[in-house]
């Protein structure tokens, strides 16, 4: 499987590290070179200087020949719109994408989009670990 991700943070890279050790294809890109350092030491993957958001940039990761494409950058303005060039131009089969706005989430969710708000993912385990779910506990201290 050929995979790009938008956004080498914290979750991209460590994403993109999940994708090379399960031996599939990668491509990250991202607008800030010193973003790549997060990338675990070894990456076999393909590191792009770009915004997922311009036609250039998606064709030079490889967008024709992708089946995924996640946008985990920290914007969910960049996010959507890189989503939905991804999926209704580039028709890539599986698009995932990172929407801190629970109300945006829902609604883009409704109109085709996989997607997932890190506030509401938060806010259930606060609230399990405040319950005493001790399995939500563990991976919060993990």
């Amino acid at each position: 499987m050929r995979v790009i991700i938008m956004g080498c943070g914290r979750v991209g890279s460590a994403v993109a590290g999940r994708v090379a050790a399960s031996d599939h294809e990668v491509t990250v890109l991202d607008t800030d070179p010193y973003s790549f350092r997060r990338l675990p030491s070894g990456f076999p993957g393909q590191s792009l200087i770009g915004d997922g958001t311009r036609h250039r940039h998606l064709e030079e990761a490889g967008i024709r020949d992708a089946h995924a494409f996640l946008a985990l950058t920290q914007g969910d303005n960049r996010n959507i719109l890189a989503s939905q060039i991804a999926k209704h131009i580039y028709r890539i089969p599986t698009v995932v994408t990172r929407v801190y706005d629970p109300y945006r989430a829902e609604i883009f969710g409704r109109l085709g989009l996989v997607t997932f708000s890190p506030t509401n993912v938060g806010a259930d385990m606060a609230w399990a670990a405040l319950l005493g779910d001790a399995g939500v506990g563990q991976a919060a201290r993990g």
